[in-house]
């Protein structure tokens, strides 16, 4: 089932690492399956407010997703991006083809 890492960014210190981190982060996405699915694009609110960007990543299932985040590649360069943003990080596995709002009723 797919899952998604998933970021709410409230700042961003652009440079130098900041740059290095986004030449290398799609190298350390592939061997898990990883891809882009919102990178940053402009939010519009429609209920509440919303601050920051939101960046989400989609994997083949929440395993890769957290083998991607705790591998060695990802560790070497994610220093370059917590010294300099500030944000939420998460990890969610979606829901299965077919699912309907009413199902989670059934929990």
């Amino acid at each position: 089932m797919t899952a998604y890492a998933m970021a709410h960014v409230h700042s961003v210190e652009f440079g130098p690492d900041i740059v290095e981190y986004l030449e290398r982060i799609d190298a350390t996405l592939d061997p898990f399956g990883g891809r882009f699915l919102i990178h940053g694009n402009p939010a519009e609110a429609r209920e509440g407010s919303w601050v920051g960007d939101l960046i989400l990543i989609e994997f083949p299932d929440i395993e890769r997703a957290r083998a991607w985040y705790d591998s060695p590649v990802y560790r070497d360069i994610l220093e370059l991006r917590t010294r300099h943003m500030v944000a939420d990080v998460i990890l969610v596995p979606g829901v299965p083809q077919g699912y309907r709002g009413a199902d989670s009723l059934r929990h």
